[in-house]
């Protein structure tokens, strides 16, 4: 039976959502029980009764909010971001999830779970929405300055992510550039291009739009590209929906049209909500840590549980240490 621990004060609105997404997730799947870390008092009359033999609470008095520096983290030994983070330490849980302060989790999993032997940076991965499914892009905020060796070992540890947790057989890889001839990028693509030649299905410089429209399985970036690119995709994505409700009021013809299409515009909604993903793995660490979105709803916190133990349950560190050590140079 898995444990998952659960850093159940961190996020922006209370405990509330995330013990209703934890809910959600022991509905679903009977094979894991749950560990809230956070202040009981708060916690206990969240919880359902029929579910108190699934949970257990474990006290933290202090929580590390948004504002916090992550550089503190380390101190702060009675946050509930640093108990949970303890708790998978020292094996007492299998898997921590958090909708807290991304920055202290980052640095909490690093210095105190430890990172998988050959990996020199964690990166934190996402999925972007395409036609036909996701594209995995690896760093999205961890690592804002990195060498060509950081990002050819992102590709190595998304392409195994990609493989053993999300399920795709032989995902294709490419690098992110400005252009997918091989002389285009700057010093440290041009280089990283080079490293990653030597990886199986590697297929080179990927632009942007390659991204969404699912020419690859897994793009790599450093974690400065990475985030302006996911806060950009957010924020275009938030547009358009605006866009399209401000025209669909304007006519009779245009609110017929949308009535018609009501399921278009669900499948559409879907594809770009942040929920339907969970939250962001940090791969590179010994144990699975899901960092999810701060504002998460109960389906978020779900659907990151539901990633934790999928990574859980997977052999990917072992995977991710044996293809580095394939591929070191």
């Amino acid at each position: 039976m898995l444990k998952i621990a659960i850093d159940a004060m961190g996020g922006d609105n209370g405990p509330s959502p995330i013990i209703d997404g934890l809910i959600l997730a022991l509905k679903k799947d009977r094979h894991f029980n749950a560990i809230l870390v956070g202040k009981k008092e708060e916690l206990l009359p969240l919880i359902p009764q029929k579910f108190n033999n699934r949970i257990e609470i474990y006290e933290a008095s202090d929580v590390i909010s948004m504002t916090d520096h992550a550089t503190d983290a380390l101190k702060r030994k009675e946050s509930s971001a640093y108990k949970a983070i303890e708790l998978v330490k020292s094996g007492e849980a299998d898997a921590y999830v958090s909708a807290g302060h991304s920055g202290a989790s980052m640095s909490l999993a690093t210095l105190r779970i430890g990172r998988i032997k050959g990996v020199s940076r964690p990166a934190i991965a996402t999925l972007m929405p395409t036609v036909n499914g996701n594209t995995l892009v690896l760093d999205v905020g961890a690592n804002v300055d990195c060498d060509a060796n950081n990002l050819k070992e992102f590709g190595i540890m998304g392409r195994v992510y990609a493989e053993d947790v999300l399920g795709i057989d032989n995902p294709l890889m490419g690098l992110l550039s400005n252009g997918e001839e091989e002389s285009k990028g700057n010093e440290v693509t041009k280089t990283a291009f080079k490293l990653l030649e030597k990886v199986p299905n590697f297929v080179g410089n990927v632009e942007g739009n390659d991204i969404f429209n699912g020419t690859v399985d897994v793009v790599v970036c450093d974690g400065f590209i990475g985030n302006i690119l996911l806060k950009t995709a957010e924020g275009v994505a938030d547009t358009i929906g605006k866009i399209i409700k401000d025209n669909l009021r304007r006519s009779l013809v245009s609110i017929t049209g949308a009535v018609l299409m009501r399921k278009v515009f669900k499948n559409l909604k879907l594809k770009v909500d942040y929920a339907e993903y969970g939250g962001a793995p940090l791969i590179g660490v010994q144990a699975p840590v899901i960092i999810a979105h701060g504002k998460s709803n109960a389906k978020a916190i779900k659907n990151a549980i539901f990633q934790a133990i999928s990574a859980a349950d997977s052999n990917l560190n072992n995977d991710i240490e044996e293809k580095l050590k394939q591929f070191k140079d």
